[in-house]
Formats: structure tokens, sequence, C-alpha cells
């Protein structure tokens, strides 16, 4: 079986590279293809994951490429994880909307318009490769953001092969086996919503519901990402928010805590990335892998513990390390390989997924793609009905997922006036105004990647 990463230049590739790699006996993985079209970060970062995938499975075939073909050719499964135009273009995205007084982050405020409107044709080419060069059963797995605004749109046009994921819904109930210092395997969680905006409206620890006494713990709101809200909105919501409804739910103080900073998440990563990497490439990775590592962890922790920290105040502060022989964390490799390991074993089981919902979710569309737990078997994919959704969170998610759907529009059709809608819907911009000043502030800022709009 072959399993590619397009995006294998990233930071991030050596969790991918440990992930599968820790997994790819048991799953009968014999070929890892990373491909990036920056070959000094592949050098980089996917020679670092090399080194990992070595030690840890050196029976898998693993190699590096620029080449899109030859990385799509066969391929089984695809994980996609890239950022078209780079971190510069990030900066771009978040402070055009700040200046504007408008939430910039990259996924869930107005940035990801932006963002989406690079990323959307960029996949669409290798999904376009995939159909044509990989296997006729090939599953592509999105985590390049905005996942929700890109896989809709991906499935608007047709690729009904893509999936998309995210590590933070999975990365919570982690979080909360820990605080009850529970195995991972032992805790369960009913989630709905879209990317970056679900609700678990259920946590179960070896089959106990523990909702109520998990909202209530003070060390919830400490030890897990429960600290981005305040108990009070904790106990009036009564479920479990995604983190980023941080946005939705504390705007003002998001947009004024960024600006008394004086940068953005996309400036501190620029800037963490650019030393990183300039320390880097003057390191021997093979020779001196174990002086690489002790450098990347350095600068990886900065990036770990100021997670959302200008936006909200509240810092991670549990030291970040990377060790190559703990079991998988589960990131958003796991969550493919969870997939994969569904499809090959006889019996169902579930997983968080961005899929079209069908009739899981009352008024919505059935082709709307939302993130919700699924049941697996066999390589089909059923979403949970949720029978009692929370009024409120059906309020925000209908509205946001107006939003999605005119996303994925403006961008398919390169349509100057879908983008204004999208935008005027958004309820982080909600103003035709700005929205109309945004939108074509974008579209000039995205003009080198998008090409002409009507």
């Amino acid at each position: 079986m072959k399993v590619t990463v397009i995006g294998g230049g990233g930071v991030r590739s050596m969790f991918l590279a440990k992930s599968i790699a820790q997994k790819a006996e048991a799953l009968h993985i014999t070929e890892l293809v990373f491909v990036d079209n920056d070959p000094e970060k592949l050098r980089i970062y996917g020679g670092m994951a090399a080194h990992v995938a070595r030690r840890l499975d050196p029976g898998l075939t693993f190699r590096l490429t620029t080449d899109g073909e030859d990385a799509v050719r066969d391929a089984d499964y695809i994980i996609t994880t890239i950022r078209v135009g780079g971190d510069k273009m990030r900066v771009g995205d978040e402070r055009i909307a700040l200046d504007r007084g408008v939430l910039g982050q990259e996924t869930t405020g107005a940035a990801g318009f932006s963002f989406a409107m690079r990323s959307v044709p960029a996949l669409a080419e290798y999904c376009e490769l995939a159909r044509q060069l990989a296997r006729s059963t090939v599953k592509v797995f999105n985590f390049t953001n905005p996942a929700g605004v890109v896989s809709q749109a991906l499935r608007d046009m047709g690729y009904d092969f893509t999936y998309g994921i995210c590590d933070a819904p999975g990365g919570m109930l982690r979080e909360f086996a820990a605080l009850y210092g529970a195995d991972y395997s032992r805790i369960s969680g009913e989630c709905y919503g879209l990317n970056h905006l679900s609700f678990f409206c259920s946590i179960k620890l070896d089959g106990r519901e523990i909702m109520p006494e998990l909202l209530a713990r003070e060390d919830a709101r400490t030890e897990t990402d429960l600290r981005y809200f305040e108990q009070d909105l904790l106990s009036h919501m009564g479920c479990v928010p995604n983190e980023y409804l941080y946005y939705f739910y504390y705007q003002e103080k998001a947009v004024e805590n960024i600006i008394m900073a004086g940068e953005t998440r996309g400036e501190v990563i620029e800037s963490i990335d650019r030393q990183m990497t300039a320390e880097l490439s003057a390191m021997d990775i093979e020779r001196d892998f174990d002086g690489c590592l002790k450098c990347f962890e350095k600068w990886y922790g900065k990036r770990d513990s100021s997670y959302m920290a200008n936006e909200t105040g509240a810092r991670r502060t549990r030291p970040w390390h990377f060790d190559l022989t703990s079991p998988d964390a589960g990131g958003y490799a796991g969550v493919a390989l969870r997939f994969i390991e569904l499809t090959q074993q006889e019996e169902a089981g579930d997983m968080i997924l961005c899929v079209p919902g069908g009739d899981a979710l009352p008024g919505l569309e059935p082709d709307d793609v939302i993130e919700i737990s699924c049941s697996i078997s066999s390589g089909q994919v059923v979403p949970h009905i949720i029978q009692s959704p929370d009024p409120r969170a059906m309020e925000l998610i209908r509205r946001v997922k107006s939003y999605e759907r005119l996303a994925s529009k403006a961008i398919v059709e390169r349509d100057r006036q879908a983008a204004v809608d999208c935008l005027m819907l958004h309820p982080l911009v909600n103003s035709y105004s700005l929205a109309k000043e945004l939108s074509e502030t974008y579209i000039a800022h995205n003009a080198d990647f998008i090409g002409g709009w009507h």
C-alpha cells in the first residue's frame, strides 16, 4: 500500500512520519512518499521525517520528491497539508482583516477566505492528478486549512473521494483522558458542527457520561483547551466547545488582545519558522540528527506554547517534547490512519470527519460538509444523526455554513459577488461595506495565485 503526503516539507512532517511509520506494518503500508514544491524545506523537514521513518520502520520504503505526478501515481491514500504562498501570505491575510477591525484568524476569521482562495485551486490540481494517476479506490484526506471551506469546495467540484480531517476534536479528547489518568481508548465523544466550530454533546469514560462533572472541574480549565472559556460560559452552554469557538464567543476580546499584543498569530509563526529553518539549514541532518532534533524542539516548543496565547491571554504551560518512540499522539496523520484501520477491520468503528452530513443535522442541506462523529465500516462513512442539537449551536452552525457554501461558490466560479455575499454573512464580518472592501482587497492580494475573477 502506498501513502502520499502532499506538503511533506512542512514543519510538522516528522509528526506524520512518526505516526505512519509506527503503524505501517500493522496497516500494510509499504511505501511512503513526501512531496513538496519547496526543495529546501523538503530537504530539511522531509529529511528529518525520513530519518524518523527509517528509525521506526527500516523496512518501509520512504521517498522524497518534488514531482507531483510521481508522488500521486498508484497511491492508495493521500494526505494534503499545504500552505500556498507560505507564511508571508498568511501574514497579509490576517493583517488585511485586522487593519479593518475584523478578526484576521486564518481559518475562523475573514483571513480564512483568503487562504481558501489559494488552497482550493492548488488542491483541485492534486485531486485531478489523483483521479488520473492514483488507485481507483484512492481516498484523499485534506488537512489544509480552512478545512471547512476547502472540503466543501472540493466536494462541490466533484471530488467525492476527499475527506476533511482535523486533530482538534481528537486532541481535546486526549486531554480529557489524561485529566482522568485514563488511556485514550477508554474515552469517547459525540461531536457535531463544522470544522473549527464543533460541539461535543456527550463525552463518556468507560461508557459513563462525564460531561457535567468535566465542565465543573477547575483543573479542566487549566490542563486542557477549555482554558479559553470562562466557567460561566461552559456551565451556560452545557457542552464542550471546540477551542476555535473562542473567536465567536469572545470576538471583541480576541481582536483587542491581538492589537494589544502587537503581532498576529501569522507573524509569530512566520518569525519562528524563519529562524528555525535558517538554523536547521546550516546543520547536517544525517550526521547530527539528534542536534537537529534539539534545535527543532526549541523552536517548535515556542510555537506550541504561543498557540492562541496572544488572542486569549492564556498560554499552554506543559513543556513540548518530541519523543521518537512514544505511542502516536494522534495528530492529523492519526485521523487518516484511523480511517485506514477501520476500513481494514471487520467491525465498525467511530471517528470524527468532515463529510457531507446527509440528514444528520436539521436545517442543513444533505451535501453540506460538516464535522461530525461517523461510523466507518468497510470504507463506508455514515454520519451519526444528532437527535437534539443545541438550538444556539445550530443557529451559529447554519450561519457559518451559509458563509462556507458561498465561499465555495465564489472560489470555484471565481465570482466576485459571491465573495462579497459570503463575507457579508460571516458572523465575524457581518457588514456589506466591510465585505465588499475585504473581498476586493483579498482578490488583489491573491492575484498571483488565482487568476482573474468576474
